[in-house]
């Protein structure tokens, strides 16, 4: 006779929540303790306990699997690495920053890298070889999402475009979910690879919130707890693909169509200690994941006029500000190409840039000089975008984004734009960022 409700947030979000002492909820279950160990600094989470377990491992289209000769074997980080670097394999993979399947991907990466079963330590992370083999196995990753489920919603959408991604780095539990409905479609299965030199574990922990709500807040959660280790609630979660809290998935069944096997013994890496997860996690963003070109398209129209311009603007002052974007890790690094595209009824200018302080803090100034006023088209920026990342040097090694930053009160011209789009032929996300009085309608086509 309790009611609960439950807020869907990434494990990262959650972590961000406590920090910013934002976090109206009585109990926390991200996907893995570190993100709480990392933004949790007063400390007010307590008894974190893992309710369910799921290794984070590469599923690849099995004729990629077959191509590669992996069927039936253990694949070593060293063969993934040089199947990339040969241009013979890519992968979706989530961010390592924004989502926890991808930081234990990353994690992985780094801990096989390094050949030994010690954590990572500072001074690890420094390695040049090190940072050359987790580099070049970054550079495998075609397209990137800020959650596990969003990557496997990506995998599938290429499918209905006829994109045919390699495969995706998942947990063990979302890429069986994606199986299951590639059975449904009728479609080729991912085929599991658990790198013999060690895996990341979600371990799900549930956490109680001292939010100073009594005694009867705490022993709720410790029923809470215990209800969910309890052995009815842990074999639906097997039933669910989930490996249980503690032991191995007994009774589970294995399928070898795909290599799943949830009672299977892989090797785990071991979790370093916050500060280095940190640091790792801010070298990723910085220097080793794959560097990103990203066309920002902002509204200057006369509807954007008052509070949707002053939101713009502040938006673009957070994208664009180093210290301000840092301790979300989602700053750019200086590798990274932008490109800022004022628009209202036409293409107002385009500015370039890198990720470097200086070329930001200039960008920044190039968008501060703007104000609202005219029509509205944000088909013609898009289509700009589009030419302006294809005319980029080298742009076939960046990871490429169109964002489009609007109330989304358009003059319709998408046919044209989405046959420009298609006849490019190149995977090219658009993004809809919504500001002051906006209409979803045409954004939500759009992306």
């Amino acid at each position: 006779r309790v009611t609960c409700r439950f807020d869907y947030l990434g494990s990262l979000d959650i972590g961000l929540a406590l920090a910013e002492d934002r976090a109206g909820f009585d109990a926390v279950w991200p996907a893995n303790s570190v993100w709480i160990d990392l933004f949790d600094r007063n400390k007010r989470v307590r008894d974190l306990t893992p309710i369910a377990r799921s290794p984070v491992i590469l599923g690849l289209r099995r004729g990629k699997a077959e191509e590669l000769g992996w069927i039936g074997r253990d694949v070593s980080s060293d063969a993934i690495v040089e199947a990339v670097r040969a241009k013979r394999l890519t992968f979706l993979a989530s961010s390592a920053t924004q989502s926890n399947s991808g930081a234990g991907a990353y994690l992985a990466m780094l801990s096989a890298a390094l050949g030994h079963p010690d954590a990572i330590t500072s001074a690890d992370l420094a390695r040049p070889d090190v940072r050359r083999t987790v580099r070049t196995l970054l550079g495998g990753v075609s397209r990137t999402a800020g959650s596990s489920a969003w990557l496997s919603d990506l995998y599938l959408k290429g499918l209905d475009q006829g994109i045919a991604y390699d495969g995706m780095w998942n947990y063990e539990a979302v890429l069986a979910e994606t199986n299951g409905e590639l059975r449904r479609r009728g479609a080729e299965l991912l085929y599991a690879i658990y790198p013999k030199d060690g895996v990341a574990f979600a371990n799900s922990p549930l956490g109680f919130v001292d939010s100073g709500k009594g005694e009867r807040a705490r022993t709720f959660f410790f029923d809470l707890r215990t209800h969910m280790l309890s052995d009815p609630v842990q074999r639906r979660l097997i039933e669910a693909h989930r490996r249980p809290a503690v032991g191995e998935a007994t009774g589970a069944a294995a399928d070898p169509a795909w290599n799943y096997d949830p009672a299977r013994l892989v090797t785990l890496v071991r979790t370093p200690a916050p500060d280095v997860v940190r640091a790792a996690l801010q070298l990723y963003q910085e220097a080793l994941r794959r560097p990103s070109l990203t066309a920002y398209c902002l509204d200057f129209s006369g509807s954007m006029k008052g509070k949707g311009e002053a939101a713009l603007k502040e938006a673009m002052r957070f994208v664009l500000t180093p210290a301000e974007a840092t301790p979300l890790l989602v700053q750019h690094g200086p590798e990274d190409r932008i490109i800022v595209i004022p628009f209202d009824s036409a293409v107002r200018d385009v500015f370039r840039g890198t990720g470097s302080p200086a070329d930001q803090e200039r960008l920044l100034g190039r968008v501060a000089a703007h104000a609202a006023g005219g029509g509205t088209n944000i088909y013609d920026c898009a289509a700009r975008a589009l030419r302006e990342i294809a005319a980029t040097s080298g742009a076939a090694e960046f990871l490429p984004a169109v964002v489009v930053m609007t109330d989304g009160r358009s003059d319709d011209h998408a046919a044209s734009f989405l046959a420009q789009w298609r006849a490019e032929r190149t995977d090219v996300p658009v993004f809809g960022i919504t500001f002051g009085d906006a209409e979803l309608g045409q954004l939500n086509g759009l992306a």
